[in-house]
């Protein structure tokens, strides 16, 4: 082939490039979701990969990213309209439901109790939950955590009220807790593995017989109800590299450390407390959401109470 095109050459080949240029045209996205995460998981191997873009490139859909600092502000934008699917904990639907969210569960990791806990610095007085009484304690207010902190202060003999709840995102949270400014701190992964390698940070507690802390997918409901099968995609994704992170723990690590900020050995601890494999919503997954969501409107935390069944992605049955 030569290394030039003649002026005759490109007048021939005309009518060929054209059709080609129509066939890119046809094959390029016309139609968009709006994805967020979180600065961890394997959201963030997705995105780096493309795995999710190959997924739905046959489907003409493209994919936008957008990073948030935890749950509830990603159910923030998702119920604004500026996001379409994205991934929380439990707490954060609950709390967006109430608000009016249009949000569908999709589906649900695997029960995960010991990616979460609450923390007290090495050298603090505090041996156990019993002891935060009047303390200040610092957490991502709507979180997964905040449901580990009522329970944990329930089987301790607290009342939410005994304590002082200090409201931080995990990085505000990070340095109050270094600095004094909180006495205990409710934190996940991998937040929680960075503060107990960096500062040697304590647990009083974690979610082991207290709570199952599931990651939960979820759709906003219009987006749900006309793109089933891009849905269904983004699922396979999930799944196909979570069975990779699985197997390769030392290489996710390794590679997630860069994204995040977070030294690969502190990830290789957070990544294994992790639970894998996409898994359908179950009627036991709607009642132990259920019960989370009666203890928040009891407490008050929730302005209304709500059924977990109202916001499942339309077709599912239990």
């Amino acid at each position: 082939m030569t290394a030039f095109w003649t002026r005759r050459s490109l007048i021939a080949a005309a009518p060929a490039l054209a059709v080609t240029a129509a066939l890119g045209s046809a094959r390029a996205a016309t139609k968009t979701i709006r994805v967020g995460y979180q600065k961890y998981g394997t959201f963030l191997l997705l995105k780096a990969r493309g795995n999710l873009e190959r997924k739905l490139e046959p489907l003409g859909f493209g994919v936008t990213w957008t990073e948030f600092p935890g749950g509830p502000q990603l159910l923030e934008a998702l119920n604004v309209g500026a996001l379409d699917f994205g991934i929380t904990g439990e707490a954060p639907p609950i709390f967006a439901q109430a608000a009016g969210a249009p949000l569908v569960y999709v589906a649900n990791e695997p029960a995960a109790p010991l990616s979460e806990a609450i923390l007290v610095r090495k050298d603090s007085p505090l041996q156990s939950v019993a002891e935060l009484k009047g303390k200040k304690v610092g957490l991502n207010k709507g979180s997964n955590v905040h449901y580990l902190l009522v329970k944990a202060l329930e089987k301790a003999g607290l009342a939410y009220g005994d304590i002082q709840t200090v409201f931080l995102t995990p990085s505000d949270a990070r340095a109050a807790f270094e600095h004094g400014d909180i006495d205990a701190w409710v934190i996940w992964d991998p937040f929680q593995a960075a503060a107990e390698i960096a500062v040697e940070a304590r647990q009083l507690a974690n979610g082991e017989g207290l709570v199952a802390n599931r990651q939960f997918y979820l759709g906003e409901r219009s987006f749900t109800e006309a793109n089933p099968a891009a849905i269904d995609a983004v699922l396979a994704a999930i799944n196909e590299i979570d069975q990779w992170a699985k197997d390769h723990v030392d290489e996710a690590a390794k590679e997630l450390a860069p994204a995040v900020g977070i030294p690969a050995p502190v990830l290789k601890l957070a990544l294994g407390r992790q639970s894998w494999n996409v898994q359908p919503i179950t009627a036991e997954t709607v009642a132990a959401q259920q019960q989370i969501a009666d203890t928040f409107h009891k407490l008050g935390l929730i302005p209304k109470a709500i059924k977990i069944a109202d916001a499942l992605r339309p077709g599912v049955t239990l």
